[in-house]
């Protein structure tokens, strides 16, 4: 057998645990597994396993080499994938990030139609405002509002996000009405939101023709959670802007009200952002077409 084969052989014993097992599953002699492996080692000229009558364990080295060949055989099955059939029936796990708001009302509403699509991809979803690193953390895609910071990073602006300035009525009540940005200084609190990876506050701005104001304001709370942000908001502790997606369903009901209407702020650009990989995987691909698909219905949310 080639050196593919016997690293695909060498995994499989590692993910087996046992000679006999790895052979079965892979419908070859016992004898024939155990050769491959102990030739892999005399090649390598190091010991890949521990073996007992029971079982097998993986050495130090041998859980280097699992490690980095598994990554590679997992590439040439996504390359092979790109261009087979595969391309139209994608399949196996998939590590995607996304903002916790977005998650919520609209990436997980939409996923039974994206598994009518696509039945055989297994969604390992993370929620969360933190920025992740998709290299070392392994995923495979992320949603991101905001500027790109990783320029060597593959991004595609899928949406735009528009923010509202709102408040509860009790808070308004409590506070009056502001009528210029530079109130909220004034005997009004925020609602502060926070970078979960550098801590540092994001500003509420505000543009009206050519007068830009931007302020923190003072603070009861801070949250680094756009879910958290926006309950802050509903349940009375402050004003601030947020994702006009996040608190259209607030307005209807009017637990929240829009206030400074006539002030606006520049959009936040969304993208869905991978690694650079020339043979991106069918899967990752597949979910990244269904997001730009999805996210063409709300094109400013």
């Amino acid at each position: 057998m080639d050196q593919i084969q016997t690293m695909r052989v060498f995994a499989r014993v590692v993910e087996a645990g046992t000679f006999t097992k790895a052979a079965e599953s892979l419908e070859l002699p016992k004898g024939t597994v155990t050769k491959l492996v102990q030739h892999l080692e005399a090649r390598l000229k190091v010991r890949l396993l521990n073996r007992t009558t029971r079982r097998v364990t993986v050495t130090p080295d041998g859980a280097a080499y699992y490690e980095r060949t598994t990554r590679l055989l997992n590439d040439l099955d996504d390359i092979e994938a790109s261009m087979t059939n595969a391309q139209a029936n994608p399949s196996g796990r998939l590590r995607v990030d996304v903002g916790a708001s977005i998650a919520r009302l609209i990436v997980i509403p939409a996923l039974p139609k994206f598994y009518q699509r696509y039945p055989d991809i297994q969604l390992d979803l993370g929620v969360s405002d933190r920025p992740v690193d998709l290299i070392s953390d392994n995923v495979d895609c992320v949603l991101r509002g905001g500027d790109l910071i990783e320029q060597s990073l593959v991004a595609r602006r899928i949406a735009n996000l528009r923010l509202i300035t709102v408040a509860s009525p009790d808070y308004l009540k409590r506070h009056g009405v502001p009528q210029h940005p530079n109130d909220l200084e004034k005997g009004h609190t925020t609602v502060g939101f926070f970078s979960a990876r550098t801590g540092r506050f994001h500003p509420e701005v505000f543009n009206k023709g050519d007068e830009v104001v931007e302020l923190v304001g003072t603070y009861k709370v801070s949250v680094n959670c756009s879910n958290a942000h926006t309950e802050a908001l509903v349940a009375g502790l402050g004003i601030s802007q947020a994702a006009q997606f996040a608190v259209t369903p607030y307005l209807a009901t009017g637990q929240l009200v829009q206030v400074l209407a006539d002030w606006s702020r520049p959009s936040i650009p969304l993208h869905v952002v991978y690694p650079p990989n020339r043979h991106l995987s069918a899967k990752t691909r597949a979910f990244v077409d269904w997001a730009a698909e999805l996210f063409a219905n709300y094109p400013n949310l």
